[in-house]
């Protein structure tokens, strides 16, 4: 049994993403607890709890969405970079 209320769980998130400047998947594999809980927690109870650390929240989270591009291209490029190696051995 947890020993939290889910507003308690709310505010710890969102700290924690404050704090850190984490992802949504980030702060889900943190807590152990689901991306679609994470987001629900921060942007819908929050904005109930605590609307001013919703809106730092927000602004993190939207920062991280711009950049999500960004991220997923340098992934892909990590991914495939051992190929090009590989191929110049051969």
């Amino acid at each position: 049994m947890r020993n939290y209320t889910i507003e308690q769980r709310a505010c710890r998130i969102a700290h924690y993403i404050v704090d850190s400047k984490d992802t949504v998947r980030g702060a889900a594999k943190r807590f152990g607890i689901s991306k679609s809980t994470v987001h629900k927690d921060v942007s819908e109870r929050l904005l109930k709890i605590n609307p001013g650390l919703a809106g730092e929240v927000r602004e993190i989270l939207d920062e991280n969405k711009a950049e999500r591009h960004i991220r997923g291209g340098m992934a892909t490029k990590r991914k495939y970079s051992h190929m090009k190696e590989d191929d110049l051995e051969r």
